[in-house]
């Protein structure tokens, strides 16, 4: 059966994830049926579309740079240091994880624009009529994505610390290697593989950003917006170009990311979670706790501002510090208005059916792939992984190109402008999240397993639906709930795709941006990220089960 179901795995991906790439990079050097190498001198010779590359390059260093310091400084303190409220601290850091990117951009534009509360606050103190800044351009976009994106890093970290052992440090020290030695010679080299993966998610997510920079880039253009900008403007061959260029930044981020992490280290815990430090004294522990508590409340200060924004009725804050008036009206319209609440509906329908779906491919690839020795093992696997390694951006082109046609024999269908293109993209897009923790779920089983189900007389199904799923079940329904947040919250594929009976919630916040209506917006986003914790909640609830 495993022979004949590998095959059909490998065309599905091939099909999937291959071959819309490979018409894309088709498409950049073929014009009106005549081969041609025109677009790809154009870009080259183009400043614009080279300023675009090396700011999009820029961009991303400094996001992995900025973001990967916090992350991993975050995931240090709330591990190893002790202070009141540590777990409550270490909970509410991951927090970024569950909003979503446009929504987030929303909250920083009342909390540093021009119109936001610092400015208000720092011309109140300074009685100026002037704002005292202009929060735009690359720094703008640079600090969203430092303190967003961060929690890539900061999760990661923290997973790899959670069977360290910190006596180890405890021990170099008492031989007598200073305590920035000891971190340097023996956590960082553990930490490494976190890292590099964290480095990796966050130089992806800067490359794929589009939300932060069509806000706030003003000048500074990056290919995600340029990509868009040409399309719009019917140049397509020049905007296969450029997506190609992002795929070709992809790859030395996946390269660079691989040399950061390295090998790793391997028997460097005790495989329990450790204590923390003890300090041994309670001021100490009290500046400790500030300094924890003052750094989340800065981080999460978008989503109290979500929040905060959420209960201002529509022309109520224009030139003051604080809103002069608050409303429940904007969650009362969103529930009672069939119009409002058809958004969120879509985009329910379209990311349970994506992770659904990419959950059970997962799965079934996971199981076929067990056995990593076997060649089919790893193009299965790299089928799972390839999405990953290639912008959002790019794959909405991909599909678009793909899926405009009518070509039975070459895999090609039209669904441009039908209800299934976006749940289709979403669910590639989410394969990765899914498939890579299911992979590693299958094979760390134990083999014991299978063949103690054989000996008492068991079939390969029973086998699987009686032990091996239950086993199976808390990191697939984490990975699916994952993949669920991602969809429900994705703006970059969906601008892209969307048609007016596929418009998700995503596009609706950005035209209550673009019509003003910032309270609405913020309403939509305070739901979607209710919606993402709950998801999260229910993965938890059965691992509990499990």
């Amino acid at each position: 059966m495993r022979r004949l179901i590998a095959p059909l795995l490998l065309a599905a991906l091939a099909w999937l994830v291959v071959e819309p790439m490979v018409l894309v990079g088709v498409d950049a050097i073929r014009v009106h049926g005549a081969w041609t190498t025109g677009p790809i001198h154009s870009f080259l010779t183009d400043p614009n579309e080279w300023r675009a590359v090396i700011n999009s390059a820029g961009l991303a260093i400094a996001s992995v740079v900025l973001g990967g310091i916090l992350g991993v400084s975050l995931g240090l303190f709330t591990r190893l240091a002790d202070f009141p409220g540590r777990r409550v601290v270490s909970a509410l850091l991951a927090l970024p994880a569950v909003l979503p990117p446009l929504v987030g951009v929303v909250a920083f534009l009342f909390l540093y624009g021009e119109s936001g509360i610092f400015a208000h606050l720092v011309m109140a103190i300074a009685r100026s009529d002037t704002p005292p800044w202009r929060f735009d351009g690359a720094g703008a976009v640079i600090l969203i994505h430092a303190t967003t994106m961060y929690v890539y890093t900061y999760l990661l970290v923290r997973g790899a610390l959670a069977t360290f052992d910190p006596a180890l440090l405890e021990a170099a020290t008492a031989l007598g290697a200073g305590r920035s030695r000891a971190i340097r010679t023996i956590l960082l080299p553990l930490l490494r593989p976190a890292i590099g993966n964290g480095a990796l998610l966050t130089a992806l997510s800067s490359l794929a950003s589009f939300s932060a920079p069509y806000v706030f880039g003003g000048g500074f253009r990056v290919l995600p917006t340029q990509i868009v900008s040409t399309r719009l403007n019917g140049d397509i061959p020049i905007a296969m170009v450029e997506t190609l260029s992002l795929v070709a930044l992809a790859i030395v981020a996946l390269v660079m990311a691989s040399r950061i992490g390295g090998a790793g280290v391997r028997g460097a815990g005790k495989g329990i979670a450790p204590a923390p430090v003890r300090t041994g004294s309670r001021r100490r522990r009290i500046v400790l706790g500030v300094i924890g508590w003052s750094v989340t409340g800065w981080l999460l200060l978008p989503h109290l501002m979500l929040l905060m924004v959420s209960f201002v009725a529509q022309g109520g804050w224009t030139s003051t510090a604080l809103p002069a008036a608050w409303t429940g009206s904007n969650y009362v319209s969103l529930i009672t208005d069939p119009v409002q609440w058809r958004p969120f509906a879509t985009s329910l329908w379209m990311a349970t059916l994506a992770a659904g779906v990419a959950a059970a491919l997962a799965l079934a690839v996971a199981m076929v792939a067990r056995d990593p020795r076997r060649r089919f093992s790893r193009w299965l696997e790299a089928g799972l992984a390839l999405p990953w390694a290639v912008p959002g951006t790019v794959y909405a082109i991909a599909l678009a190109t793909m899926f405009s046609v009518l070509q039975p024999a070459a895999g090609r269908i039209v669904l441009i402008g039908t209800l299934w293109l976006l749940p289709l993209a979403y669910l590639i897009r989410s394969l990765p999240v899914v498939g890579r923790p299911m992979v590693a779920a299958v094979r760390a089983l134990d083999p014991s397993l299978d063949e103690a189900a054989a000996s008492l007389g068991a079939g390969a199904w029973r086998a699987f639906r009686t032990v091996i799923f239950p086993l199976l079940l808390p990191v697939l329904a984490g990975a699916a709930a994952l993949a669920f947040v991602t969809g429900l919250g994705d703006f970059m594929t969906s601008i892209i795709l969307y048609t007016y009976d596929t418009r998700p919630v995503s596009l609706e916040i950005l035209g209550a941006i673009r019509g003003g209506a910032f309270g609405e917006a913020a309403a939509y986003g305070v739901v979607l990220t209710v919606i993402s914790t709950g998801a999260f909640l229910l993965a938890e609830r059965s691992r509990r089960i499990a």
